[in-house]
């Protein structure tokens, strides 16, 4: 909005430099992603972008896709697409995986600019900071960190796949599949994204080595760095990687138990590959967005599964969505502390403020909400399976990636709807409530009373 002072004629009014602009840092964040969304959109629709024709819809939802670090497709990426093609979608990827604002921030402090109160409160939305003095060295730190860690992956790939593919695709695929594993986006240059590697211990720990470390939160690697032992790191990381770990083995175990009597996916591979491809389909669905196993062939439990894990998602200031790791051990110690009638709330020795479970609340009922709520449009727009759809929507919010087959074969209608979970899905449910209803200030204090509850 544009402010004038009431008591200047409209000849004495400010020149446009100095007039102030007043937005809130989540719209200016978003209309950020949806203005790089728009410019991959034309990007990828241009003739030396695709090998044949695609239409607007599908470079749309290509470029939404990507911004947002989904994996969700329409069109084969490695067919559909030409080099150029390909070349904008590992970009839009990086942009978007690690934040338009770490860019922004960087490039301003290089050039010797000021980064003023508006661009510091956008900053902070985007890292998930409090403290304004932390946001360029942390967004300095994002981009070192991220750009050495796939510095490594590329090196590694390539070498790998030097024998089979030759150094120019190896060294492109190298690439390609490094800032798509670490920004968690899951986009391949396979039809059958990494299936032909299922038994591949090169390919398959380094892919979950790039995902895991790009989703566990470029706060934990930064405290990590720091304060190099376990006693002196925050709650948050101790609470983050401990979760990470734990859910990852549950998963890992629950997924081999489950399908390795299944003949679709794990019973024809030897022991080695078997433990290999139930521990990538345990860590993949954490908005990672590769598989190595057709998913569409897994058990009904192991989906099951799969969806809560594409819900909870990853680590805050990470290149994972859900509504984070973090999160879902709060509601659970809140949960727990409750039934034991505890009035605090309390975990590893520190007392959890009541508005932290409120965020915490609040961020779990919009996701639900906005999940079920597309399930019902999907339902309304798409002949498929009910499971197909459940899947395909947590998947888009969770910025996963995964499907069992609907994805291609959304309508029009299905893919707007899918293409706006993935964006509300990037930028957080609780920022897009924030947007529909602008926190306010309330002066005005009631009785108390009770509720009966259940």
């Amino acid at each position: 909005m544009i402010q004038w002072h009431p008591a200047v004629s409209p000849l004495e009014r400010k020149p446009k430099a100095a007039r102030k602009i007043q937005a809130a840092p989540p719209f200016i964040l978003s209309g950020c992603f949806l203005f790089l969304i728009l410019a991959g959109t034309l990007l990828l629709k241009l003739p030396i972008a695709t090998t044949a024709p695609i239409g607007w819809l599908q470079s749309l939802f290509t470029a939404t896709s990507a911004v947002t670090v989904t994996g969700l497709i329409v069109v084969d990426t490695g067919s559909a697409f030409t080099l150029f093609g390909q070349i904008v979608i590992a970009l839009l990827i990086q942009l978007g995986g690690l934040g338009i604002m770490t860019f922004a921030v960087v490039t301003l402090m290089t050039l010797g600019g000021k980064i003023g109160f508006l661009q510091q409160n956008i900053a902070k939305e985007a890292f998930n900071q409090t403290d304004t003095s932390m946001l360029v060295a942390t967004a300095k730190s994002v981009l070192m960190f991220a750009f050495t860690v796939e510095a490594m992956g590329m090196v590694i790939l390539a070498f790998h796949w030097q024998p089979e593919l030759g150094w120019p695709t190896a060294l492109f695929h190298g690439f390609f599949y490094t800032i798509s594993a670490f920004n968690n986006a899951g986009f391949a240059l396979h039809p059958d994204s990494l299936m032909p590697y299922v038994g591949d211990r090169v390919v398959n720990l380094t892919i979950t080595g790039l995902f895991i470390t790009g989703g566990l939160g470029f706060a934990v690697w930064m405290d990590l760095w720091r304060q190099r032992r376990w006693h002196r790191l925050s709650l948050y990381s101790r609470l983050m990687i401990s979760g990470t770990v734990i859910i990852n083995l549950l998963a890992l175990l629950a997924i081999y138990l489950i399908e390795r009597d299944n003949p679709a996916t794990l019973a024809p591979l030897s022991d080695s590959a078997q433990w290999l491809a139930a521990w990538f389909q345990a860590v993949t669905p954490r908005t990672a967005g590769f598989n190595t196993l057709p998913i569409d062939q897994l058990e009904d439990a192991t989906t099951v599964l799969m969806l809560l894990l594409m819900f909870i998602g990853g680590g805050s200031l990470s290149t994972a969505s859900g509504i984070k790791v973090v999160t879902f051990i709060v509601l659970l110690v809140a949960t727990v502390q409750f039934l034991k009638r505890q009035d605090v709330m309390s975990l590893g020795q520190r007392q959890i403020q009541p508005k932290t479970v409120q965020k915490a609340l609040a961020l779990t009922l919009i996701s639900c909400a906005a999940v079920w709520f597309s399930i019902f449009l999907l339902m309304l727009t798409e002949d498929a399976p009910f499971l197909d759809v459940v899947f395909e929507a947590v998947s888009a919010l969770g910025t996963v990636g995964l499907s069992r087959g609907l994805t291609g074969a959304l309508s029009p209608a299905g893919e707007c709807i899918i293409i706006f979970m993935m964006f509300a899905g990037r930028l957080g449910p609780l920022t897009l409530a924030y947007l529909l209803a602008s926190p306010k200030s309330n002066h005005i204090r009631y009785p108390s009373t009770t509720l009966a509850i259940g």
